[in-house]
This record gives structure tokens, sequence and C-alpha cells, in this order.
């Protein structure tokens, strides 16, 4: 056999799974010659969160980042995470845009696109595949591994049948090679052996096997990958491996040196490399989990959460106010999957299934279904591996725009061009085809972005980075905690407020407020006090200045018999279908509020008359703001 290749991670999926994708460019360019110079098969710079993330909490450009990657490292080959026909966003986006996207990327670094599908559908495959091949750049076809509730490979739906009849379909679309992604390092060892095996059988171009180290087999499968005749195997450097990230590339350098398959890398180097990753991450410390002694998650084999997904998910509920609540979400996790068709729990698919989950346990479930769900279970991502339970469609498809029987056809067919609006929408601001992509991905925070990035707005203190922890004096702490994002400080400050203002409250009075059919009792100050309606009964959270108004709403403050729709949870206020003076029914959507990157439509909790819509599209809510006040 020949060497083993590797593919390096740091860049990408390391930071993705550890630091929630915060890794910022400058931290990561003073090393990046020194890593061209390693000899690595490729390394994965860029797709999967990495483009979200730089735009909507970096203020970074990810075209700027992928052509300094190129600039900096044009000896060895830059590889990107594709999600197929949603790209690098959550929902499918027309062929035009999905054609212009990668030839972009292509143009701007990208040699290497691995094209994954959540389901592994192929029709969700082939527009993002014909556009590789048009580019002249590698192809590789992605098969997302996944088990049911056993913990190994079988059963009805993950057998080894069903991954080589996916390699052997994939191969036929012109793969230059094929990438077995284990997303959540649910992938056995012996299981992994049994199944290169049978693909080096009937596949005539190479294999790769991505992994993760969750579970803690990782290092014990790429062996028995390796052992197997695997062609490339993804690794990262120390400081960004392990944990929830790749196997560590020092030790398997060490482990098959002199041996048949030995890689053939300098182990020196790759510590210098890993000391100055050292030097820089502490900053990011507020962004490492440590919730647990355990450096793997063995409960993963149950929950089955993918690493950029896990540390996503408890960031999302830390914000949220409720961590306390992580082991009820990651039991909810699997039935939630169980009843959507188990599908492979990886983006978006985690996202779906992740936030329904916290919905569930923080809500009640299936009391709230975000639209991303309600899309999935009405078929527009594709075809379930699994039938979805009758249940859970009825439920979710309550109300659905689209109407309540799911769809069989291609999920792509059912798209018009789109790249044309998105164009005129960004013609005056900008008419470079990067800003234009960015807008189409993610109209509401790339629209936002963009404006940041041509100076019409400032750039937001929150996306200016983290500063070197200072430790904080015990006779005097800081207002503003270093260890805090500056988003968790100031809700911290604005509960702080709150508490000191119902300290000096000498009498309240109690009210009861009906959502549906759903009652929650709240407890209002007698002195400007707003009643509160929503998901979640909790205080509004005040803010430091008049906030900005939508559809040009006058501020208003509530009166003595309206009710409020409140954000049940931190997010981002996407758009609000209705306007001011506009009569609403109960249930109708007044505001949409992204949320653990899912959109959720908050409905009207009775009917009325829009009086006030009082945050701006765009603008970043914390739980309690009040969004929309509804007058009788």
């Amino acid at each position: 056999m020949n060497r083993v290749k590797i593919t390096d991670t740091t860049f990408r999926d390391g930071h993705q799974s550890l630091l929630a994708t915060r890794l910022r460019t400058a931290d990561m360019t003073p090393i990046a010659p020194q890593m061209d110079s390693i000899g690595f098969h490729s390394l994965e710079v860029w797709g999967g969160a990495t483009f979200d993330s730089t735009t909507r909490f970096l203020g970074e450009d990810p075209w700027e980042r992928l052509r300094t990657f190129k600039k900096l490292m044009p000896k060895t080959a830059l590889q990107m995470l594709l999600r197929g026909q949603s790209l690098v966003g959550y929902r499918a986006y027309a062929d035009d845009v999905v054609e212009a996207f990668v030839q972009r990327s292509a143009e701007a670094g990208i040699d290497v696109f691995r094209v994954f599908d959540a389901l592994n559908d192929i029709r969700n495959l082939e527009a993002a595949a014909k556009a590789v091949k048009k580019s002249g750049k590698h192809l590789q076809m992605t098969i997302c591994y996944s088990v049911t509730e056993e913990g190994r490979m079988g059963g009805p739906i993950y057998n080894l049948d069903y991954f080589v009849g996916k390699a052997k379909l994939f191969a036929s679309y012109g793969a230059d090679s094929i990438c077995l992604k284990d997303m959540a390092g649910l992938l056995a060892p012996y299981d992994a052996y049994q199944i290169i095996s049978a693909f080096k059988k009937v596949l005539k171009v190479p294999v790769h096997l991505h992994t993760h180290y969750t579970s803690g087999m990782a290092s014990m499968t790429v062996l028995k990958a390796i052992e197997a005749g695997v062609d490339v195997v993804d690794t990262a450097l120390a400081p960004l491996a392990l944990r929830t990230a790749q196997p560590a590339v020092e030790p398997l350098l060490v482990t098959l040196k002199g041996e048949e398959r030995d890689p053939g890398l300098d182990l020196e180097k790759l510590l210098d490399l890993g000391d100055h990753l050292e030097t820089v991450l502490p900053k990011y410390k507020q962004y490492f989990e440590a919730n647990k002694v355990a450096v793997i998650d063995a409960r993963v084999l149950s929950h089955q959460i993918p690493g950029g997904m896990a540390s996503n998910l408890t960031s999302q509920l830390k914000e949220a106010g409720a961590l306390e609540k992580l082991p009820e979400v990651l039991k909810d996790i699997a039935i939630t999957r169980k009843e959507l068709g188990y599908p492979p729990l990886v983006t978006p698919m985690s996202q779906m299934v992740g936030s329904q989950a916290v919905s569930n346990v923080l809500f009640g479930r299936y009391k709230m279904v975000s639209g991303q769900v309600k899309d999935y279970v009405y078929g527009l991502y594709g075809q379930p591996p699994s039938p979805i339970d009758p249940a859970i469609v009825k439920t979710a498809l309550v109300g659905y725009e689209r109407g309540q029987k799911p769809i069989t056809t291609s999920p792509a067919d059912l798209l018009e061009p789109e790249l044309a609006k998105a164009i005129e929408m960004v013609k005056p601001i900008s008419t470079d085809l990067d800003d234009v992509l960015t807008y189409a991905l993610y109209p509401t925070t790339g629209m936002k972005f963009l404006r940041i990035k041509h100076g019409l707005e400032p750039m937001p203190d929150d996306m200016k980075g983290p500063l070197p922890a200072k430790p904080a004096s015990p006779a005097s702490a800081p207002a503003t905690s270093p260890s805090k994002t500056p988003h968790e400080a100031d809700s911290s400050s604005a509960k702080s407020g709150q508490s000191q203002a119902h300290a000096r409250s000498t009498r309240s009075r109690k009210f009861n407020v009906y959502v549906g059919a759903d009652l929650f009792q709240v407890e209002v100050d007698p002195v400007g006090g707003p009643v509160i309606a929503g998901p979640v009964a909790a205080p509004p959270s005040t803010p430091a200045a008049e906030p900005a108004q939508a559809n040009g709403a006058q501020s208003a403050a509530p009166g003595p018999n309206d009710i409020t729709v409140i954000a049940p949870m931190p997010g981002l206020v996407l758009r609000y279908p209705v306007t001011v003076g506009q009569k609403v029914n109960a249930g109708e959507t007044v505001v949409v509020l992204e949320a653990m990157k899912m959109e959720n439509s908050l409905p009207a909790p009775r009917a009325g008359t829009v009086k006030a819509l009082p945050v701006k599209p765009g603008t970043k809510v914390s739980r309690g703001d009040i969004l929309a006040i509804v007058s009788p």
C-alpha cells in the first residue's frame, strides 16, 4: 500500500467544533505559510459554518479570508465543505445560485469541494456536483455516516448495503474521490474497517475518511481505516483536535512512523505550529466548553450530536439562561430524531433537530416549530431515511402556508432562479459578485454585514473580537466580565437592572395570560410595567437606548389592555410580516425571530390591531425583549 495522506482541518472544522467557529483570520495567517510547507494532502479552510460565522459574528469577509489563504498557501490544495443544494446556508438554493457560488469559490481558491447532503439524497447533490465538474476542480462526493439506536452499524436503515450502495451511486456522478463523513464520532473501529474494505473493492477512486473524536473512538477508527486501505484521513493540530474535533495528527505520525503507511510528515514542525496556537487560543477561552471533566462524551452514542453543533448548542442554551436543561435536551434529541425519520445529524439537520429539542424542553413538545423544521417535514430538504411520524407531520404542518401534504418531488424543482433578485437587492451597495452571493445566502445577516463592510453601519462591539482574558480583582469585579461575550454581559447587566427595579417596587399585580391553550401567570410592576405574553413568561430586558422602530412605528408603551409578543430566547429579528395598524387574528404570525440558526414564527396571542413593532429587522434581541404590541 502507499503512504496514507493527511488532510488538515485546523483552519475549519477544528475551530468550528471547539470554538463555535470563532477563530479569526488574523490568528491563522501567521502560521499559514508553514502549514503550506508540511506536505498535507489538502487543507480544509472554508465552508461549513465558517462563511456564516465570519459575516455574522466576526465582521470578516469570508471571500477575502479564502483569497488570503490562497496567497499564503499556494502549494497545497485548499478544500471546503459544501452542503450540496444548501451550499453554506440552511435551506436549498436555486440552481443559478449554486452554480455561481461554486464557480466563484473555485476562482477564489478552492481546489477540492467536499459535497454532501444531510439526508444523503442524491437529488440534492446533482446541481453542486455538476457545477464543480464544470469548474474543473476536484469533486469529492460525501456519504454522511449515521446509526439508529444500536450504537453500531446495522439494522434496517444504516447497514453495510446502505453505505456501499450510496458510494457506488455517488461515484457514478463523476466523483474524483468518495468521503465517508462521520460527523458525530459514531463510527466504531471495526465498522470502519468493514466499510472501507468494501469501498476499496467497488470504487476506482480514492477513499477519504472524516471523523470526530467526540465518543473517544476516532483514533482507533482511523487506524482501522488505514489498515483497510483508506487513502486519506482528516486530522487537526493538537490544540484544536480531540474533544469534539478531529483526531490529533501528532500521535498518529508517531504511531505510523516506520510502518508501511507512514505519512512521512515532519513531527517537529507540527509541534512548533501547535506551540504557536497555544499562545493564541487563550483569548478564545470563553468559547471552550468545560462543563464536564471527561475529554470525551460517551453519551454521543445516544444523542449523536456532531462536534460543531455540540459547542453551539451549549452556547445557545447558555445565552437562553437554560444551560441546566442540557441533559433534558440531549435526551429529547434522540426522541425527536426518531420522530423526524432518523436523519443523519449533520448541518442543517443537526441544527433542526437540536433546536427543535430545545424548543420541546423549554416550551413543550412541538409547541413551537421552526420554519426550517416545517419545511423539512413538508419535503423541502429531501427524502428522510425513514418515514416521519404521521402525528408529527400533522402537528408540524398545521397552518403551514404551502399545504398539509408533504411533497415527493425534488426540492430544487420548486425553486425559481434567485440570482437576479439578489443582484438587484445589493445594487445600491455593491455590484461585486462576492457581495451578491453573501446576500443571496443570508438576506438578513448578510445584508447587515454588507452595510458594515461598505461603511454604511458601524462595526458592533461584539464583532470586534475577543481580547486576552484579564483576571478580575476579587475585591472589585468589573461590571462586564472579560470571560463573557459582550452579548452575555449586556444580558447580565439588564437582569441586574431588572432585579434592582423589582427590589424598589413595594407591590405588584398578577395577570393570567393565555397563549393559545397555554396559561401563564405573570407578575408586573405597578408603574409602567407591561403585560407579557409569549412562550416564556419572563420580564423584558430594559434597553439602554430607544430601539430602532420598524415599519414606521412610533415608540409606544403597552397600555393596560395590550398584549406584548416577546422574544422567548435570544435571537435576531428577521422580519415583520405585518404592519402597524394591521388587524391580526389569534395565532397569526407577527414577527419572525431567528434563534439557534432557525426561523421561529411568533404568533399574535389574541386578535387585535398591531400597535407597535419596536425592533428594527436585523437587530439582536435578548430573551424577554418586546418585539410587538397588540391592542384589543
